[in-house]
């Protein structure tokens, strides 16, 4: 019986043989593979080289959440080059990752890659950048987010391909709304039910059902709450939660503060609503901690060290039967369509991020009628404005 082998070996020839009986010889330059060598010289010295800038975040409104209000984020944008092929990334710093402009940039001022010439050796690289401290995510995020991009453009395929995802499963992406005044909360919730299929709305202060009655006076549209912490009470979260599954709630994110495991494994034991980890959660070693207390985990790029780690979570978290949502920071383009690559494999995805700024460098991933849309370029699929 012919082995596989060999039935390969026939069925080529047999291409080349037809391809030869009609175009002669340039039919073989035309079935010839393209030749990729990694470590080429082209328009570069075969090193990698980091550059990375300060980038002020300006939102489009003041956005509020259970523990603070701001108008603006601190980022950097990095860029690494291999060959004369640029991968782009960011650090994102909300204010509750404790990370500033200036603890990210002293990081990635320690970080040496021109000792690396082959920017395929991902875990090498990233696992070295992950020993120089053992805090600093947004900063190794960045890193992460523009090798995954440079290594992505330099075997012409999107993530979401290399993983073997199917762009098409992406789920829709919910849009947030902070916690505001009525008319402030109705005028944004107009502007935005008939662009999107699902809310997300900030809760966790002492005007929670208001938030949504507010919104439920301008639309359906399902909604999920994120409390960021702001419930201490166990039976005052549970009774809530109830009534908000009554008002088209659809699932829960980090009710209570992270340090109240046993209390939120008695709220998501009881509720009728799925309970995401958000706060409670930052890398992959972190979810032993929490199983049991959460039906699910938000993961984000900014505080798992990027998109290395992000996979191994979304994979060890579907393993142990919990549910997976990929959100993001307050970001540009850039960090949102690298957590999109993600989006096919999650039960939500929370990755407006950059539609609440007003100065985005990038075009990447498309939100249409509500829905994430994946570009087919190569990398994290993305491109200078």
């Amino acid at each position: 019986m012919p082995s596989r082998r060999d039935f390969i070996k026939k069925a080529t020839l047999a291409v080349a043989g037809a391809a030869l009986t009609t175009t002669g010889a340039k039919a073989i330059e035309n079935l010839t593979m393209p030749s990729f060598n990694i470590n080429r010289k082209g328009k570069g010295d075969g090193r990698l080289h980091l550059r990375f800038f300060p980038y002020e975040l300006k939102l489009r409104h003041v956005f509020t959440v259970a523990t603070y209000s701001r108008t603006t984020t601190p980022d950097v944008q990095v860029e690494l080059t291999y060959e004369g092929v640029t991968g782009y990334g960011e650090a994102s710093m909300p204010q509750y990752l404790g990370q500033t402009v200036e603890s990210v940039t002293r990081f990635l001022g320690r970080v040496n890659l021109e000792q690396f010439t082959d920017p395929f050796r991902m875990e090498d690289i990233l696992t070295y950048v992950d020993s120089l401290s053992p805090a600093d995510s947004a900063a190794k995020a960045a890193i992460d987010i523009a090798l995954h991009d440079l290594v992505g453009k330099l075997l012409h395929a999107p993530w979401y391909k290399i993983w073997g995802l199917t762009a098409s499963k992406a789920p829709s992406t919910t849009f947030t709304i902070g916690i505001d005044t009525a008319d402030v909360v109705k005028q944004k919730t107009r502007e935005c039910a008939d662009r999107f299929n699902i809310l997300k709305v900030k809760l966790g202060r002492d005007n929670d059902k208001e938030m949504i009655e507010t919104i439920r006076s301008v639309t359906n549209l399902p909604i999920a709450v994120d409390i960021n912490q702001g419930w201490t009470d166990k039976q005052q979260a549970l009774d809530m939660i109830f009534w908000l599954k009554e008002h088209g709630i659809v699932m829960v994110e980090q009710p209570m503060p992270k340090e109240m495991i046993a209390e939120t494994a008695w709220v998501t034991e009881r509720s009728p609503l799925p309970i995401f980890a958000d706060e409670a959660i930052q890398r992959l070693n972190d979810i032993k901690t929490i199983e049991g207390a959460y039906s699910g985990i938000n993961i984000k790029l900014m505080k798992c060290t990027g998109m290395r780690e992000a996979w191994k979570m979304l994979n060890y978290a579907r393993a142990r039967g919990l549910k997976v949502m990929v959100g993001c920071m307050t970001e540009t383009s850039c960090a949102v369509s690298a957590a999109a690559q993600l989006a096919p494999a999650v039960d939500f995805a929370d990755l407006d991020g950059n539609l609440l700024i007003s100065n985005d460098r990038f075009n990447g991933m498309q939100v249409v009628k509500g829905k994430i849309t994946l570009p087919d370029s190569p990398g994290i699929g993305v491109t200078l404005k």
